[in-house]
């Protein structure tokens, strides 16, 4: 699990955008093509640093604690409904006032600037008559 608190998202944040602009500096000395694991090795950390940025904005972005992600200053989820409740009756909530939605994140390789936005779940399956819709409800322990 991951717990964290608004000023430990942000100083994650900080030291991966810090470890990210240092690939700048990134050099090879094999000019090869043919089994050339530090071109391997490279590409491959390059494309975990991308990631890593991705990962930690979207995380510190999140203002709830959801599955296997836990904010100790936001301790419960928030969802579009209230499922500790009957769904009759109630209203949904806007995508921007609740956070059981996807995150999707733009980076520029370049400047590591990360963007994020989001787009709805989708609750319905592809074939109700095969596959019923199951309800999202809330994980009690």
């Amino acid at each position: 699990a991951v717990v964290s608190t608004q000023s430990t998202g942000e100083e994650g944040v900080q030291k991966v955008h810090e470890v990210y602009q240092k690939m700048k500096h990134l050099k090879l000395a094999d000019k090869g093509l043919i089994w050339n694991t530090d071109l391997i090795e490279t590409l491959e950390l390059q494309n975990i640093a991308l990631n890593a940025v991705q990962t930690i904005e979207s995380a510190a972005a999140r203002k709830e604690s959801r599955g296997a992600h836990a904010r100790e200053d936001f301790p419960d989820r928030i969802d579009e409904y209230d499922y500790k409740q009957p769904l009759e009756g109630q209203e949904k909530k806007p995508l921007s006032e609740h956070w059981r939605k996807h995150t999707l994140s733009f980076q520029d390789a370049e400047s590591g600037e990360c963007t994020l936005k989001y787009r709805p779940v989708i609750d319905t399956t592809l074939d109700e008559e095969e596959c019923k819709t199951v309800p999202p409800v809330i994980r009690a322990y």
